[in-house]
């Protein structure tokens, strides 16, 4: 490099702002206003109301179990939530929180029933709304794919994105192996103590899943670190890759049991509590959106989801990027939703 191409003052800037993730205070997410409109032991039914609220079906997110949902709602202009509602949707979001011992016999259809269904009800209520919008991520978005089969509620539409639903030739997360193995970990004990798969173990098992992703964020950082506006936005994703909860020991081997091992549900074959929740009995105008390159939810787990389906509006959305990318967005509504979603609000 010549001494034309040296710019010092970007060069501290750059250093200053690498090691600022060391020395500055965390930073702050979650902004868009809310109030909880419902509390079921550690979950949280939030409402965000739209100051121009311009359709009259609500948004109802269902969030994964392994991760916190403000990913949802990172900073402004970096937000799911605040795009929806400054397009003028009133959005309701489930929060399951961090499960303790105390909650290691919750299962699928605890979660499906006792905790979907009743804050879909109570959103229905508290909106005044006739039908709903059901938006489930990731393992939020299975479980919302089985409890819209079962849904006395009148869903009107149902978004999917990157759930893992069909495992008929399912992924080998050869990385998640390979570090048991090392480091012989018995899953089996850990559950038994702690009620769950410990946070600790799903943060390492999940940036083992979708490396070399987790393992390149320093470079990314270092390489971008004179900008302020990347370096806060690192460091809100970083706070939230490091923030993962644990997995309910009875959720965890039903899924295992159920839907990893013997896909009953994409078979029609799954029970939740003796009723039959087949994809055929949902009716829902569907779309299913998967992300190209996800390495932690391949689309192979997602994309024949559209084909088991009775919905007679139905699509399959393949999207350029990651597993996080559908979450964490600007103002406008992604091009996923644009078109698809205002047409099926009114």
């Amino acid at each position: 490099m010549s001494n034309k191409d040296w710019d010092s003052q970007k060069e501290m800037e750059r250093w200053k702002g690498f090691f600022s993730i060391w020395t500055d205070p965390e930073p702050e997410v979650g902004p868009t206003p809310r109030t909880a409109v419902w509390k079921k032991n550690k979950a949280t039914l939030w409402h965000y109301p739209s100051p121009q609220k311009k359709y009259k079906v609500p948004l109802f997110l269902v969030y994964s179990l392994v991760n916190k949902a403000y990913v949802l709602d990172m900073a402004p202009g970096a937000s799911m939530i605040e795009s929806f509602v400054e397009n003028g949707y009133d959005v309701y979001l489930l929060e399951f929180g961090s499960p303790g011992y105390e909650d290691r016999d919750i299962n699928v259809d605890d979660y499906v029933l006792d905790y979907i269904q009743r804050a879909v009800r109570k959103a229905l209520a508290h909106s005044g709304a006739e039908d709903i919008t059901v938006i489930g991520y990731c393992v939020g978005g299975t479980l919302a794919a089985i409890y819209a089969s079962l849904a006395e509620e009148p869903i009107r539409n149902l978004v999917i994105c990157v759930a893992p639903i069909d495992f008929s030739t399912s992924p080998k997360f050869d990385q998640w192996v390979e570090y048991i193995r090392e480091n012989d970990i018995n899953i089996e004990s850990l559950m038994e103590i702690n009620g769950s798969i410990p946070p600790k173990l799903m943060k390492i098992g999940l940036r083992a899943a979708s490396s070399p992703v987790y393992f390149s964020h320093y470079l990314s950082l270092l390489n971008k670190a004179y900008d302020k506006e990347y370096v806060a936005g690192w460091r809100r994703f970083n706070k939230w890759t490091n923030d993962h909860v644990g997995f309910p020991e009875g959720a965890m081997q039903q899924l295992a049991k159920d839907i990893v091992k013997e896909n009953k549900f994409m078979k029609g074959t799954l029970t939740i509590r003796g009723k039959t929740a087949a994809p055929s009995n949902i009716k829902s105008n569907l779309l299913v959106v998967a992300g190209k390159h996800d390495r932690l939810v391949p689309e192979s787990l997602s994309k024949d989801f559209v084909n088991v389906v009775s919905s007679k509006d139905k699509t399959y959305s393949p999207v350029t990027g990651g597993h996080t990318t559908l979450a964490v967005k600007g103002k406008g509504l992604p091009p996923f939703l644009a078109d698809w979603l205002p047409q099926r609000s009114n």
